[in-house]
Order: structure tokens, then sequence, then C-alpha cells
């Protein structure tokens, strides 16, 4: 699924999560093109995208999507403890909610380990990837800064 119309369905599928209040499009202007997530509490996310084609695809040729087995269920983790979140809940919440859209192009949906920034990826069925990383968050009531950056809990 290339950049565009993943990014459309991210915000259809993570708009649906039972803990978000809605997702909208998130363009820094530096090229960087991703989700901006407000949950419940009025917690916010904003995550960039960045995909890599289907092997042997070509940004000038069609699109081939291949369509299979979505992935399974999986039951979604709580969000919230003592009213606040962290990048790692996010991330897993994040996940669970993509794996469970039932997309049939999705083979694989999976949070990044605990090795770096936090984030989730999804592998489909044609090869594609699209990788989805966590670059700022905002308590309830605060806006962004100018300089981006992951709260310990938000």
């Amino acid at each position: 699924m290339r950049r565009e119309r993943f990014h459309a369905f991210a915000l259809e599928a993570l708009g649906k999560g039972p803990d978000v209040r809605g997702a909208e499009p998130w363009d820094r202007g530096d090229h960087t093109v991703g989700l901006h997530v407000t949950f419940s509490t009025g917690a916010q996310v904003w995550i960039s995208i960045t995909t890599a084609l289907a092997p042997g695809e070509k940004h000038e040729s069609a699109e081939a999507p291949v369509h299979a087995e979505p992935p399974a269920e999986v039951p979604v983790p709580e969000l919230y403890q003592d009213g606040s979140t962290t990048p790692e809940k996010v991330k897993h919440y994040l996940a669970a909610v993509m794996a469970n859209s039932g997309c049939d192009e999705i083979a694989l949906v999976y949070p990044y380990a605990d090795d770096g920034h936090p984030g989730f990826g999804l592998q489909f069925h044609n090869g594609a990837k699209v990788f989805c990383l966590l670059v700022h968050s905002a308590r309830p009531g605060q806006s962004p800064g100018a300089k981006y950056e992951l709260q310990a809990a938000f």
C-alpha cells in the first residue's frame, strides 16, 4: 500500500479505535507526512509515515495490491494508567487497532521493539511496508511546541 492510500486508510482505521476521539492528517511542511491522533482524554500523538514499495515495484508503475487473509484479531491493550498514557502503551494500542482493521491487504502489524524510537510497522501481502514513528506528544489541553518530542507520559 503506497503512502497516499495508506494515509487515507490509517485515518479511517485509527479513527475507529475505542479510545480515539479523532485522527487527522499531519503535514509538518518539511516532507513529513503523517497522522495526528487525539485520544479520548485529549492526549495527542503525532506519527510520521514512511513507506517501502513492494519488491520490484517502481513509483512510476501502477500499484499492485494483493488481497489475502487479514491479520487475526488481537486484544486491544489498555491505553491509560492513572489517567495518562506513554509512548510504549500508544505503540501497542495503535498496532492492535491497525491489526484489527480487517484490511485484507495487511499481512502483519507489529509494534517496534524497545530499541529506540517507538512506533509500529505494517507489512502487506504484496511485500510493501509502512513504518509509523511516534514523533511528538501532548497532554490534554497542551498545544504542540516548536520542538518535536515525546513525553514520558501524556
